[in-house]
């Protein structure tokens, strides 16, 4: 053998030896980015296999048994996926770059995931981070000024529901006062539905996703019609050690912008000042009864400040504990919360909840994954009587809140309360005794469970998901009402006592089937599924008058020695529906993209059984074409648009009935009867709408600036309005009514890095409304509201419009009345209103009313400010709207009684001789009918601009170097703290526009800390 063979045997032989000596190893590192952060959570896939791991908490990674010839590949949402050649290494630290390819993020949608660059909709995601910024106990009052196009109208009251809006009202509720709003969204929370979230706790929460338009809602069907709120609660991850985070705050709510009200001096003025010898009186009465004031001895020593009384400061406080992780099969995430409002009305008002939830997901092998939620909340909350603030208004400041001279007197019991009445007045106008001896309570618990299976049959394309949600709520309401007897016309006589128990339950089970494929520069993800559902309502209610016992033990309707019949019932509702929905979403060479869903809907709720509702939208992505310049100003731009329907099964459902009776008749000598048959049944379905978005996104300046815009046209057809019957008297409720919502909408973000130790931020928001009715089924208008305080929906108008007299000044003189004809035929005087002749006829009367207002804003925008600096954090938020106007109803309340206070902008700003004023009236003009016709004196603005939130924070081991100790974050909240308005009320948040004394909205001020350990 030749010497070259003999080394090239050896060679061999030694290759072989090494190769048989070669076995799987184990790779750990670090994954941080680009400054040295650690990135927990991101993925550390061997390429080719489903062998991975997540990094920890601090970044770390341990990967085993993986071959050292073999690839790792790094990857982290918004940041570039590296791929890295083991080549033997058993260390491996990677430093992921910023992903400027941010489209491969991935959105939530109806039924599953979509990446941001196949969008064709108008879909907004607010995080976590954002919901835990601001001290409420409702999370959709977190996303107020958040989201363009989403208005939130936030309700004071302790436990209370925000009313949101999506994109406008596109149906008529002809109760404007009550607390059904057919134009509510529908929420989704971890695929269950409904109809608030009031339940939930907003540091529960990962991601909402508001889906405005119709091809992002249609996958929902009818639910979605007012668009969709998919919430996604917090999960664990995959190979991350446990993870404990504590999360608690404690502040005071503080009223703010507190009304004015007439002072004891301001009011004795107006009650002289109006030539009323009756009020007069009364001022006299108080003098001897309370004394004279020993600064002005012409007014009685009695000034009270009836909102100062009635309020408080109230505490508020929230305490989050949670436990979250994973191994290599299995997440789980489990926590507890604790929130506590008081409310700022000196009563028994304020709200507790007590929450506990889990979620597991779990990989019982590769083809096989199964999970599941549950969320227990029970929650118990006192309302406010809302008639204290009523009385708070009106109530004269010359009465004290207890009069001395009733301490001694038998009859009375069981507080001394003053009584307006013994001054000669027609009300006793306290609002103490009604605060006090009235309870209004709910206790609230809800269940919601989610269980899912989903089984990959073709691994990563063909994914078959089966889901189960259940939500189950019982409310239990109790109204109490105590005795008590101030005057003769100022007592309750008897202890009555409500109780009503409402128990839902709302099961769904869907079942889907999703392909997902990339052929060439072909992506494809085809979904199609249905759905189940089946919704049960049941209520009893009692009413029972007087106890032998007193205090919770004598709660009880078995103890009430009588019954009320006309209150005791026992009701209930059940609801099916059955859905098949298809979506499919196409994009070549992620250029072009094409996106479409359809649903049926069948329901057993309407006459007409089955809907049918298709979407379809397209999306061009510019910047993609050749032709477009690489450059570092523009750099993605994508133009999109789509078209959908919707249906609405919010409005309630069929109602009337048919009648018959037998007609007798003599024709000759012979009698016929026959049956004469009359019908007010109306036959009813879903009301649908079809919506026109188009839109454009973009980024600029290096990805640093992000831009979304949409303009839409929503149509509301088959809108149910009330029809007057021919020839019989009354209404029925008809599908022939047009409702048009339209407006621009756009939203700019800006963020960036500046150095290692300092990032900021800047986000700005704003949206635009037209409302217009565009058919009434023939008719020209239809009326709401009362008829003193008239709103009509009009032709060409907003929906619900106020509608009355223009004024277009005041009478300053006797020569000015003389020259009017109108003044002289209705014995006008001066300081009282002049109107617009609006037809020109030289008469004022009902035929000179016209549109004052909407309660719709036209528009409403939203921006937010913050920076980190090293350990540092600090931002800030402010929200505005504009456009509408408010009926100050309570103002509009002297129609019906004369002998109330009067609020300190009237007293001050009243006519009160020539030249004085040329828009408010006189005190005695203002008790005349002429000048209490609905005009826009009791219309006023509803523009404002408030500070939303401001929060400082500073967090220990923020980089958790420092081993042992936790991150801590240490922080302060104001939330509310300045709203500027010229509205003369408490404050301009007015669902519906008629302020009969809402809910006073206060301002939080809170210190926080989270701790991660």
């Amino acid at each position: 053998m030749k010497f070259g063979n003999v080394l090239l045997v050896i060679s061999l032989l030694c290759c072989q030896i090494v190769a048989f000596g070669q076995s799987n190893i184990t790779v750990s590192g670090t994954v941080n980015d680009e400054l040295g952060e650690p990135l927990p959570g991101a993925s550390v896939i061997l390429q080719g296999t489903t062998t991975g791991v997540q990094t920890d908490f601090d970044g770390n990674f341990s990967i085993s048994n993986i071959d050292p010839n073999g690839t790792l590949v790094f990857s982290y949402i918004g940041y570039s996926t590296q791929e890295i050649a083991v080549n033997g290494q058993t260390t491996i630290n990677v430093t992921l770059q910023e992903d400027t390819q941010f489209l491969d993020e991935v959105v939530v949608v109806g039924y599953g995931e979509l990446k941001v660059k196949d969008l064709t909709s108008a879909i907004t995601t607010v995080d976590s981070e954002v919901l835990e910024l601001a001290p409420v106990g409702q999370p959709m009052q977190a996303l107020q000024g958040r989201v363009a196009g989403l208005q939130i109208v936030n309700n004071g009251g302790p436990g209370q529901s925000p009313t949101v809006r999506v994109r406008g009202i596109g149906s008529y509720d002809t109760n404007l006062n009550d607390n059904i709003d057919p134009s509510q969204p529908l929420y989704v929370v971890d695929g269950a539905f409904f109809g608030d979230i009031t339940f939930l706790n907003p540091t529960d929460i990962a991601s909402v996703s508001i889906l405005k338009d119709a091809s992002a809602a249609a996958i929902y069907g009818v639910r979605a019609a007012n668009g969709v709120v998919l919430v996604e609660t917090k999960s664990g991850k995959f190979n991350q050690k446990p993870q404990i985070t504590y999360d608690g705050y404690s502040g005071y709510q503080v009223p703010q912008n507190v009304l004015k009200m007439a002072n004891a001096e301001q009011f004795t003025t107006l009650a002289l000042e109006s030539g009323s010898d009756p009020d007069a009186e009364f001022i006299l009465n108080a003098m001897q009864r309370y004394g004279r004031s020993r600064i002005n001895p012409n007014v009685p020593d009695v000034n009270t400040d009836w909102y100062d009384e009635v309020m408080r400061l109230a505490l508020i406080q929230n305490h989050s504990i949670g436990i979250s992780g994973g191994s290599e099969n299995a997440t789980y995430a489990i926590g507890a919360n604790y929130f506590e409002q008081g409310g700022i009305l000196k009563m028994k008002n304020e709200y507790e909840r007590f929450n506990l939830r889990s979620k597991i997901d779990y990989k019982a092998n590769d083809w096989l994954k199964v999970g599941g939620s549950v969320v227990f909340s029970n929650s118990t909350r006192f309302d406010a009587e809302t008639s204290a603030w009523r009385a708070a208004y009106f109530a004269v400041p010359i009465l004290p809140v207890f009069d001395p001279l009733l301490e001694e007197d038998p009859n009375v019991f069981p507080t001394p309360y003053a009584n307006a009445q013994d001054l000669g007045y027609r009300g006793g106008q306290n609002p103490f005794p009604t605060m006090d001896f009235s309870e209004n309570r709910s206790k609230i618990r809800n269940i919601v469970a989610n269980f899912y299976a989903e089984v990959d049959l073709v691994p990563e394309k063909l994914k078959f998901r089966t889901a189960y949600n259940h939500n189950f709520e019982t409310i239990d309401r109790r109204e109490v009402r105590l005795p008590y007897f101030i005057g003769d016309n100022f007592q309750r006589v008897d202890a009555s006592l409500l109780k009503r128990s409402t128990t839902t339950s709302n099961q769904i089970w869907d079942n889907t089937l999703t392909y997902t494929d990339d052929f060439g520069k072909h992506n494809l993800t085809v979904l199609a599924g249905s759905s189940f559902r089946d919704e049960a309502i049941d209520l009893i209610q009692a009413r029972g008058l007087n106890f032998p016992l007193s205090g919770e033990e004598a709660y009880f309707i078995n103890l009430a020695q009588t019954i009320v019949e006309e209150d005791t019932f026992d009701g209930g509702a059940r609801e099916f529906g059955f859905s098949y929905f298809g979506r499919v979403s196409y994009n070549f060479n992620n250029r072009y993209l094409l996106y479409g869903t359809f649903r049926a809907d069948g329901t057993n709720k309407y006459q007409e059984k089955w809907g049918y509702f298709p979407t379809v939208g397209a999306g061009w992505v510019v910047s993609e074409e050749s032709f477009f310049p690489e450059n570092n100003t523009l750099n993605y731009l994508k133009l999109r648009g789509s078209w959908g329907e919707l249906g609405n099964d919010r409005v309630p459902s069929s109602e009337g009935s048919i009648t018959s009776e037998v007609v007798t008749t003599a024709l000759g000598d012979v009698l016929f009867s026959g049956l004469n048959t009359s019908s007010d049944f109306t036959a009813l379905k879903w009301e649908v709408t079809e919506e026109i978005n188009a839109g454009l996104s973009a980024r600029m300046f290096n990805d640093n600036l992000s831009i979304e815009a949409d303009y839409y046209i929503r149509d509301t057809e088959d809108a149910v309005i009330p029809v007057l019957r021919p020839l019989i008297p009354g209404s029925t409720r008809q599908n022939v009514g047009e409702i048009r919502n339209s407006g621009l909408e756009i939203a700019l973000n800006w963020d960036k890095r500046v150095s290692n130790d300092f990032s900021y931020s800047i986000g700005a928001n704003f949206a635009s409304l037209d409302n217009e009715v565009l058919g009434l089924g023939g008719a020209e208008f239809l009326d709401a509201g009362t008829a003193e305080f008239r709103q009509r929906s009009i032709v060409g108008e907003s929906i619900f419009a106020f509608y009355g007299r223009e004024i277009i000044g005041v009478y300053q003189n006797e020569a000015q009345i003389q020259a009017d004809p109108v003044a002289v035929a209705n014995d006008l005087e001066p300081g009282d209103f002049i109107y617009r002749d609006i037809n020109g006829d030289g008469d004022i009367n009902d035929d000179d009313r016209t549109v004052l207002g909407s309660f719709l804003p036209s528009y409403t925008y939203g921006f937010n400010i913050g920076f980190n600096y090293k350990n540092w954090d600090f931002s800030t938020s402010a929200i505005g709207q504009g456009g509408n106007s408010i009926l100050n109803r309570k103002r509009g309340e002297v129609i019906f009684t004369n002998d109330t206070n009067w609020d300190r902008d009237f007293a001050v700003n009243r006519w009160h001789g020539e030249g004085t004023s040329n828009s408010y009236p006189s005190s005695a003009g203002i008790r005349k009918g002429w000048n209490q016709r609905l005009n826009d004196f009791f219309i006023e603005d509803g523009d404002f601009f408030r500070i939303q939130n401001i929060t400082l924070g500073y967090t220990i081991n923020k980089d958790g170097s420092q081993q042992g100790i936790p991150q801590v974050r240490i922080y302060a909240t104001a939330e509310k703290p300045l709203t500027l308005f010229n509205y003369n009320g408490f404050n301009p948040e007015v669902p519906n526009g008629v302020d009969n004394e809402t809910y006073p909205i206060p301002a939080v001020y809170t210190i926080g800390v989270n701790v991660k350990i």
